[in-house]
């Protein structure tokens, strides 16, 4: 994962979350409920396509792919591009 605004690479490794990952590296990313329910850590997707795995977003939003949720989803491609 890329984070467009922070300029760093990060790698996410199976069994961690986005969010976890962004914490470890210093960033400060908003959350709440770490479970999907709420929408607090939704950012947007720069490039790459998300495994929706939230509760929140719609399946408009989900079909999108523009937003993503960092507690609960994940990556389909390779790469994500992220807007932090």
């Amino acid at each position: 994962m890329r984070t467009l605004r922070s300029g760093k690479t990060l790698t996410v490794p199976p069994g961690q979350s986005l969010l976890d990952v962004l914490i470890a590296a210093g960033l400060d990313p908003l959350y709440d409920c770490r479970q999907g329910d709420c929408g607090v850590c939704a950012v947007d997707v720069v490039e790459g396509v998300p495994d929706h795995r939230d509760h929140n977003l719609s399946p408009r939003e989900k079909a999108g792919g523009k937003t993503l949720c960092t507690c609960v989803s994940r990556a389909l491609t390779p790469q994500l591009v992220l807007d932090i």
